[in-house]
């Protein structure tokens, strides 16, 4: 018998992180059942990139890495690699499908700044 300390895995569970509303964890259920596949995860990063220096992705991944950071909403797990987490500790990840807003959007407390398409940050 293992105990949590002695386990193989390199993954951490730390639902503070980044938070997944409801209507965005239906959605991205609702895409990997679409997929046909019961191996993905959400996984959000960070790259450097944008206008403001940093853009956010957002994909479908089965791949664990070395220092994930998974948390579990309802079913649909979300991955952050762990060069990313400090970027997105405390962001929301939220869907909209309005007139004046479609997809998801990313809340982050942590963003300086952020572009007019808000697609980065700094």
């Amino acid at each position: 018998m293992t105990t949590p300390a002695q386990t193989d895995s390199t993954e951490a569970k730390a639902p503070t992180t980044v938070v997944l509303t409801d209507v965005a964890a239906q959605k991205v259920k609702a895409l990997i059942e679409q997929e046909g596949r019961h191996d993905l995860r959400l996984r959000v990063a960070v790259q450097p990139g944008g206008c403001s220096g940093l853009r956010y992705q957002l994909f479908f991944d089965e791949r664990s890495l070395d220092g994930d950071v998974v948390s579990d909403f309802g079913g649909v797990e979300v991955v952050v690699d762990r060069m990313s987490a400090p970027y997105l500790t405390g962001a929301t990840i939220d869907f909209a499908d309005r007139i004046d807003a479609q997809g998801f959007t990313i809340d982050n407390p942590n963003a300086g700044s952020s572009c007019a398409c808000g697609d980065s940050f700094s």
